[in-house]
């Protein structure tokens, strides 16, 4: 596969082409390209295949803050590549106009986004794609060069001084600093910092007898350098039991170009790297979280996967078995009454300096953003007499969704248990004919063809059970299927992951950095978070 990218259109939320770069060769134009893209049925793939066109063509797609990219080859090419391609330009577009990415911030700086696209694939093949070695490389004029002076970019304009960012003026950290394609050279920071971000999102999936069935944890390392100079710096993590086994909980890792993999290899946990200049992606993995509880044994005592929150869904309550209720019970770690102060990143051990541990770090995790979903039958017309414990709950009739929300202060206040009530409503078309809820006889019919006088037997005056068993038994049949199915909770917590990997220190080799300065300290910091968008979810 020695194919190239040809061309490069964007389009807006009104399918109107804002950006047309092309390449090389005579790729189709953006407006002969979007209705053959468009006559796909959705959802479209990343990568169709028009074999209509002369030459046949293929498209590569990418949807990002309403804006559409399309990028278009007619020589077989890796996929991965113009997928990652048009990922690296959605990056580089928000580095240097902000995010999020709008038409109106294109069309207004499409100076700097034809050099980005021009330094980022040369002639159809891609180059320079790493946000530093692009600032270096791409100018910035006008009020845009102002407001990105601090970050070293490169600028015409003579009014913004040489001592911030001039490229042409050499310095000698500059001739002997290694070749590094992801860190801009001649980096200053009149404040050293260093920071990283552990963010994991959790997905479950529970029986309904609460026995997990998967239990996974995505994991991402970010990392942000404000370091003048190279400097070389070793990040140490550790898992749950230590460092011995870290290499089997870490499953699929991914690291940044800039990270050394023998050193990695060599010793599982250690990350030995030249970090690029700002915030970047350093590594990602996945944890299998069912190893840790033996819940694969299928002995619901043997269930010990720690999660902050639990789900429970009772149907078919009431006397017609109209009822549900949902039930949320919060583990007492993250109901503290400290979760309400503000967050703030710790050291590698989470705490602050003095006065205490700051809430939302690893020595006081705090909850936010609760939400349940419960998704209910298409039958559903309608739910009746919601009854929240806390916070506030809406149903909307075209979308089946109840949605339940728990404020940040009833969270705040310690109590563990929430509860929610709702009796469902089905369809009108189920009201049967017999039924009589006047109670005035209406709607029956009577037969005259009898005697006037006749004998009344016993059991014909007063109820008849056998008949009321029969409508209830009816009812709650008909409700049965009315009830929901499952349940999926959304949270986030602050100072804590589930897999239970924490940063050990961050070191800074001085032997091995150049430029940094003597005596110079970085702050150094950590935050751990964990996203769950649904993640955990009950099956009824």
């Amino acid at each position: 596969m020695n194919g190239v990218i040809e061309a490069l259109h964007v389009y807006d939320e009104h399918n109107r082409a804002i950006l047309s770069h092309t390449y090389t060769s005579r790729p189709l134009s953006a407006s002969h390209l979007l209705p053959l893209y468009l006559e796909h049925p959705a959802p479209r793939p990343n990568l169709i295949y028009l074999s209509n066109t002369n030459p046949p063509t293929l498209v590569f797609s990418l949807v990002h803050a309403d804006l559409l990219y399309l990028a278009t080859s007619s020589s077989e090419i890796e996929p991965l590549l113009v997928l990652e391609f048009l990922h690296r330009v959605v990056d580089a577009l928000e580095e240097f106009l902000g995010a999020p990415v709008l038409a109106h911030k294109i069309e207004a700086n499409y100076d700097v986004v034809a050099q980005l696209l021009t330094e980022m694939c040369d002639a159809g093949t891609v180059s320079t794609t790493e946000p530093n070695a692009l600032r270096d490389v791409v100018e910035v004029e006008g009020l845009l060069g102002k407001f990105l002076g601090s970050l070293s970019l490169p600028s015409k304009a003579p009014g913004l001084g040489t001592s911030f960012n001039s490229p042409s003026t050499p310095s000698l950290l500059a001739q002997n600093a290694p070749a590094l394609p992801w860190r801009r050279a001649n980096v200053r920071h009149t404040s050293n910092e260093l920071y990283a971000d552990v963010v994991e999102t959790l997905t479950v999936t529970l029986a309904p007898s609460g026995r997990p069935i998967a239990a996974f944890a995505n994991g991402t390392i970010a990392f942000t350098s404000k370091v003048s100079g190279v400097p070389d710096i070793l990040l140490s993590i550790t898992g749950p039991s230590g460092k011995h086994n870290l290499g089997s909980i870490m499953e699929l890792p991914v690291f940044h170009p800039c990270v050394r993999l023998n050193r990695w290899r060599d010793n599982p946990g250690e990350l030995s790297f030249i970090p690029p200049d700002g915030r970047f992606i350093l590594a990602g993995y996945e944890v299998d979280l069912l190893p840790f509880t033996n819940g694969k044994s299928g002995s619901l005592s043997s269930n010990s996967l720690k999660l902050p929150v639990t789900l429970e869904v009772r149907t078919g309550l009431g006397s017609t078995g109209s009822e549900f209720e949902v039930r949320v019970n919060i583990n007492k770690m993250f109901g503290s009454s400290g979760a309400m102060g503000g967050s703030g990143r710790g050291g590698a051990g989470g705490a602050r300096p003095f006065g205490g541990p700051h809430s939302g770090t690893a020595a006081s995790p705090t909850m936010h953003d609760l939400t349940v979903s419960v998704p209910l039958p298409t039958d559903v017309r309608n739910l009746s007499d919601i009854r929240p414990s806390r916070g506030d709950a809406s149903y909307n009739p075209g979308d089946k969704f109840l949605e339940w929300h728990i404020p940040q202060k009833e969270l705040a206040s310690g109590t563990p248990y929430f509860s929610l009530k709702a009796t469902v409503m089905g369809p009108l078309a189920d009201d049967t004919a017999d039924d009589d809820p006047s109670g005035f006889g209406f709607g029956k019919d009577y037969s005259y063809e009898e005697p006037y006088q006749s004998s009344v037997e016993p059991k014909a005056i007063g109820s008849k059970p056998g008949l009321e068993d029969d409508k209830d038994a009816k009812k709650m049949a008909q409700n049965k299927i009315l009830m929901p199915s499952s349940a999926s909770i959304s949270f986030s917590v602050k100072g804590w992951i589930p897999s239970g990997i924490k940063v050990e220190g961050i070191q800074v080799d001085t032997k091995r950095s150049r430029g940094l300065g003597e005596g110079i300290k970085p702050y150094k910091g950590v935050k751990y978070l964990t996203i769950s968008k649904g993640g955990i979810e009950i099956r009824c």
